[in-house]
């Protein structure tokens, strides 16, 4: 039987031939805390599963999911099986099935630490021990044996042996009775969405109550938690405050209560995503509990994401893909609908300034790697789905479908979410599915848009072309659209373009047309005869999912006052209009630096601003050429840091512009500058040095081998926590040392020693841009590792290190050369591993490009 790696073919199947009626779990989690007298063996908790399941041909032969290091027994319909011929690591051999059947699997589960999983984490703090688990897309078989595919659902109870005086939540309403949690019984839901929490964990109550249409009173109890080093900065009060607002507005839109009973949400620690939506229990990765001091850009960030997983509980949930192809039914809606519920129902009403500036830019870039891939993706097998949880699933499937808002019309997109619901309650759905209730409810022709939005890859890009007339009106507006060679279709856009002029110091708009664009060419008809503008700006208020150009008068304007633009959405679409021309090596790094420097000061959205530093700060390292780099540092620090000191005290923009400062500085007067900060003997008014600002301080520091093993050392004794300790493993790897680096090689490459997030915590130090030298001779070394590492290590570190290791710093011909031999020598690698790499070549030829572009600048 094949590993680990289930595929479309046999997921399709094994549905045709089994519907499950449903599973006890019973896991017994004591083993979780103590010693062993084997350190060096797998600490295991002991899994007992029966399943409940029916066959349409008796007779027939399936197969059950288990990743475990070993299976105690196996019986099936009271038949014992020798584990032995029947288990091969990944897979349970069931034969000979009945036309209804029993499988009882006694087995030993391995704790994780790489966030894949029942996932165990010990905290340096207090000793504690703290466990949850995490399964998408196929990690429940890790826990407990099951038949791991989406659309096999079915009702689960769970119950749970834990260590005196600890608490096990999970999907269900639980009751500790005799020593053992009981869990109430789920509803039909797919095996990758329970879960169970269980640890000393700080938890906190509130409860949600509302009268639904015909009367009856919805109650919905609430709970958050964290670990009980978090909770003196725990503000639950404001999680259960958008929690609250969000319930209320899917209420009002979707008209199906919620189905899930209770409604917990737990933040915890090492955990590899933003959060999961599993039904009941939602879990976030615990830095969303901020320590220090953040900007509101992070509160609105959290608040999408719980608004986003909420969503998840409709769609994804109520309503399940059937295979991962359809993965975009519940994440291009989830991260829709986040944005969408935030801003209509939560003080974040400038969340879509967001979604244009920060969203999409993911989008735009993984739709321009040469893995894009439709919004509706082929997915082959579960190596492929873990990838596809990326830009073009999420980021541009949400943009996708706010366009087809603005197509199909806000009612009729909302009444087709509603009968969606209804119809598909508890059941999985393919793309078809929502098409044809969309159809109804709009009058529209939703194959023909599907086939151009969610069926092809790809983006375009609209560039405006204005003729005027010798009194300075427009003759003519038209919309030229235009597509890569490699992805050559051409869509129907929904677009408004904007028509603005400097006045008093602002530029403003002051004409606005809607149109539909289709083909290469389409005339804007209602703006002839309007008054030559300063600035056209199409695809204004964000309507269509689109690179935007501009002509050239727009793009002089746009140099000189950019940040005169009043209106935050406009100002922030031009932002990223202009860092895609640069990325796309259209316009000079240092360009786009010197717009930053001269205008970044003015942004007055905080999100917005953050991004820029982002840009700015990549724009340097990636698209400047060499030769200038040292000027183009100096110029950013500068200035940064005379940002900073123009700042009000206290306020989030000066907040910004420190760690802004932090990340560019280098010369010895900067680093002196934070050096000072750090020991008090300098002071910025209304800077608050706290512990995440502290460590955001040193990084540059040890990086610049100011800060060495000691300093470091010195300042995990007054953070000796979770977040103090990764904080701390960063700043080691970033040190200057040949002997640092290979260290911190080692001990990710060679060793799995460390957990995911010290993991992730290493390569973050150990790729310095300020050190291209020390770490050219890992270039050689990563293409001999990685397909070892992938064989070897889990999905999750696998990707890790094969994306965080790439040498993108070793910005060369000789470089890319590499990459393709690499390529062209492993042809049969696992595909996964293939389209990482093949993303990362893309990005350093980018690289190139821009440079080339920054060079030629230079005259």
């Amino acid at each position: 039987m094949p590993g680990e790696n289930l595929s479309r073919d046999e997921a399709q199947e094994r549905a045709a031939l089994l519907s499950v009626d449903g599973y006890d779990v019973s896991l017994d989690l004591r083993s979780a805390t103590g010693d062993r007298d084997d350190e060096r063996a797998p600490r295991t908790f002991r899994s007992v599963t029966t399943i409940r399941f029916r066959c349409v041909e008796p007779g027939a032969a399936s197969f059950a999911d288990l990743v475990a290091p070993s299976v105690t027994a196996v019986s099936l319909n009271g038949r014992d099986l020798d584990p032995g011929e029947v288990f091969d690591g990944a897979r349970i051999l069931l034969e000979d099935l009945a036309a209804e059947n029993e499988l009882v699997v006694d087995a030993q589960c391995a704790y994780s630490r790489t966030g894949e999983g029942m996932h165990r984490f010990v905290d340096p703090e207090d000793g504690e021990v703290y466990l949850y688990t995490q399964y998408e897309p196929a990690d429940s078989r890790r826990v407990f044996a099951n038949f791991e595919q989406p659309d096999l659902k079915a009702p689960f109870r769970f119950e749970v042996r834990a260590p005196e005086g600890w608490v096990v939540w999970s999907n269900g309403v639980g009751e500790l009775t005799d020593g053992v949690w009981k869990f109430a019984e789920t509803k039909p839901i797919s095996t990758y969405i329970t879960a169970v929490v269980a640890g000393p964990y700080h938890y906190v109550t509130d409860s949600y109550e509302r009268v639904l249409e015909d009367g009856t009173r919805l109650e919905i109890p609430l709970g958050a938690m964290c670990r009980k080093g978090l909770a003196p900065y725990f503000d639950a009060d404001d999680v259960f405050l958008v929690t609250k607002q969000g319930l209320d507005f899917f209420h009002d839109h979707f008209d199906y209560p919620y189905p899930f009973g209770k409604y917990d949400q737990a933040f915890v620690p090492e955990y590899n995503l933003g959060a999961m939506e599993n039904p009941g229990l939602v879990t976030f990765r615990e830095e969303y509990i901020f320590r220090g001091r953040v900007t509101q850009a992070s509160y609105e960030r959290r608040a999408n994401v719980i608004l986003h997983e909420m969503a998840h509980m409709w769609f994804g949930d109520l309503v399940t893909m059937v295979w991962w192809d359809d993965l975009w039914l519940k994440e291009s809606f989830a991260d829709f609908m986040g944005t969408f519920s935030m801003v209509e129902a939560t003080r974040f009403t400038n969340g879509w300034v967001t979604f244009a500036n920060n969203r999409k830019a993911w989008a735009y870039r993984a739709d321009q790697l040469p893995s894009t891939h439709p919004v509706t993706a082929d997915i082959r097998d579960l190596e492929d789905a873990k990838l596809n949880f990326d830009g073009i699933t999420y980021a541009k499937g949400a943009s996708v479908l706010k366009q087809l808002v603005a197509y199909a019309g806000r009612e009729a997109f909302l009444e087709g979410a509603r009968r969606y619901f209804k119809r598909n309650a508890y059941g999985n759905t393919r793309l078809g599915d929502l098409l044809s209730v969309l159809e109804e409810t709009s009058g529209r022709d939703m194959t023909t848009w599907s086939r151009a939005w969610l069926e092809t890859a790809g983006v375009n890009s609209l560039t405006p072309q204005v003729i005027l007339s010798a009194d300075g009106r427009i003759t003519e507006l038209s919309v030229l659209q235009e597509a890569a060679e490699s992805h050559p279709e051409l869509r129907p856009h929904r677009v408004a373009v904007g028509l603005y002029r400097s006045e008093a110091g602002a530029l403003t708009r002051y004409a606005r047309a809607e149109v539909d664009v289709f083909g290469p060419r389409t005339v804007v008809g209602e703006l002839a005869g309007s008054a030559a503008p300063d600035l056209v700006l199409v695809n204004d208020d964000d309507l269509t999912y689109c690179k935007i150009r501009f002509d050239e008068t727009s793009l002089e304007t746009l140099r000189s006052h950019l940040g005169d633009i009043t209106d935050p959405l406009a100002r922030a679409l031009c932002w990223s209009a202009l860092w895609n021309l640069t990325r796309d090596a259209l316009m000079p790094a240092r360009d786009f630096i010197d717009l930053v420097l001269r205008f970044a000061g003015r942004e007055s959205d905080i999100g917005v601003l953050q991004m820029l530093h982002a840009w700015a700060d990549s724009a340097l390292t990636f698209y400047a050429a060499p030769e200038w780099r040292e000027t183009g540092a100096r110029l950013l620090a500068d200035g940064a840091l005379k940002e900073l000191r123009l700042a009000e005290p206290g306020s989030q923009h000066q907040l910004t512009w420190a760690r802004f400062f932090a990340a560019v500085a280098s010369s010895e007067a900067d680093l002196q500058l934070l050096q000072g900060l750090l020991e008090g003997t300098a002071k910025i008014d209304g800077l608050e040095m706290d512990q995440e600002l502290r460590w955001t301080l040193l990084e540059p520091l040890a990086a610049h081998g100011a800060a060495d093993e000691s300093v470091l050392a010195a300042e995990l004794a007054r953070d000796d926590t979770a977040s103090g300790k990764r904080h701390q493993v960063r700043c080691l790897a970033a040190r200057p040392s040949a002997a640092v680096k290979a260290q911190a090689w080692a001990t990710v490459v060679e060793s799995d020693a460390l957990s995911n997030a010290l993991v992730e915590a290493t390569i973050a130090g150990f790729t310095q841009p300020s050190q291209r030298e020390l770490l050219a001779p890992y270039a050689a070394k990563y293409f001999a590792a990685i397909e070892r590492v992938w064989a070897e290590r889990s999905i999750q570190i696998g990707m890790d290190v094969v994306k965080g290791l790439f040498p993108s710093l070793q910005d060369s011909p000789e470089t890319l050369d590499a990459t393709d031999a690499w390529l062209a020598a492993h042809e049969s690698a696992a595909p996964a591993l293939r389209r990482l790499v093949l993303e990362a070549r893309d990005d350093l030829a980018r690289t190139l490009r821009g440079q080339a572009c920054d060079r030629a600048a230079a005259g």
